[in-house]
């Protein structure tokens, strides 16, 4: 059975009304909240994502998906994940099937992904759980979420299911900020990130954040998108982390705002929660920031070795799969 607790062990979460309508007068950042407003020379970094980054892969054709084979099968105390691109996630754990954040949009808006698909909804097994750590449309996708449901529960965050409500789930749980729902052995806690999480320029009262999902076995951390922020210290007492997804791509923002970490970052906030292994996400499927598209997994491969943490960190390819 899957429940909201009326209580939690953590706050209530980070939305506070607007005194204005516009939403590009709140410059400061609220809470862990990041406000809209951007930064001195946006319209420099606009200009350059787009004769750099944006037409490029619009000029560039889509490159095939690859095929690894069957998806693995993971026992009942083990991890295994597949990267379906992007942040988006197929993971095994205490015998759950669970569909995090999946995408399979060839398009959002004018951003083109850059390869089609290796694994498809319909190569999936029966998803059981389905997991939506935000409402951005690059991580809750809906034509990607109605190929997946099948009267299954869904958890998002507070303020997101009714973004869900008509997509097909049996049960929409919404969790604030470390509170937890269990689904047959596990225990999903929804944890803080430093983000934000509107779908549309004044619904700020969504929130947002990562996932850790924890069998009686194993832990699975699925980051969400965030910022650097000192919060990832709290989530590593709070949880022992067998595998930890972060984000490492999108640092170079147009509009110059720090809303997501850069690998070497994502590295830090991976040694503070003191997890085991490292997979990386957010990168390499839709071209989002200026950086150049394979500059994070390089940039992260580096510093992974530099650390001398090569040996924790694996970087999968679209389609691919591992277990732990």
């Amino acid at each position: 059975m899957l429940f909201d607790p009326a209580s939690s062990s953590g706050g209530a979460g980070i939305t506070s009304p607007l005194k204005k309508r516009g939403l590009l007068r709140k410059a400061q950042t609220e809470g862990n909240r990041i406000g809209l407003l951007p930064t001195e020379g946006w319209r420099k970094r606009n200009f350059q994502f787009l004769n750099e980054v944006l037409i490029p892969s619009l000029l560039a054709p889509r490159l095939p998906g690859q095929n690894f084979g069957l998806l693995p099968v993971a026992s009942r105390d083990e991890i295994a994940v597949t990267w379906l691109g992007h942040a988006g996630f197929f993971a095994q754990v205490g015998g759950v099937n669970i569909a995090i954040d999946p995408n399979w949009a060839l398009w959002h808006g004018p951003v083109k992904r850059v390869r089609h698909p290796s694994v498809w909804a319909s190569d999936l097994p029966p998803i059981d759980l389905v997991l939506i750590t935000h409402a951005h449309y690059d991580h809750l996708h809906l034509p990607s979420l109605r190929k997946l449901a099948a009267a299954q529960p869904i958890i998002v965050p507070e303020g997101v299911g009714r973004v869900v409500k008509n997509c097909g789930f049996g049960h929409i749980v919404e969790l604030k900020t470390w509170q937890s729902a269990t689904f047959r052995d596990l225990r999903i806690t929804l944890t803080p990130a430093r983000h934000w999480g509107a779908r549309n320029i004044h619904d700020t009262h969504r929130q947002f954040g990562g996932y850790l999902i924890k069998s009686p076995d194993r832990c699975l951390f699925h980051c969400g998108d965030s910022a650097m922020f000192d919060g990832f210290q709290e989530i590593g007492k709070r949880a022992s982390i067998d595998l930890a997804l972060m984000p490492i791509g999108a640092y170079d923002a147009p509009s110059g705002r720090q809303v997501h970490m850069n690998p070497e970052e994502a590295l830090e906030a991976f040694q503070m929660m003191g997890a085991q292994s490292m997979i990386p996400m957010h990168h390499d499927t839709f071209p989002l920031g200026g950086e150049p598209l394979h500059e994070p997994a390089e940039r992260l491969i580096k510093a992974a070795f530099e650390l001398g943490l090569e040996h924790r960190v694996r970087l999968l390819r679209e389609g691919e799969s591992a277990i732990y």
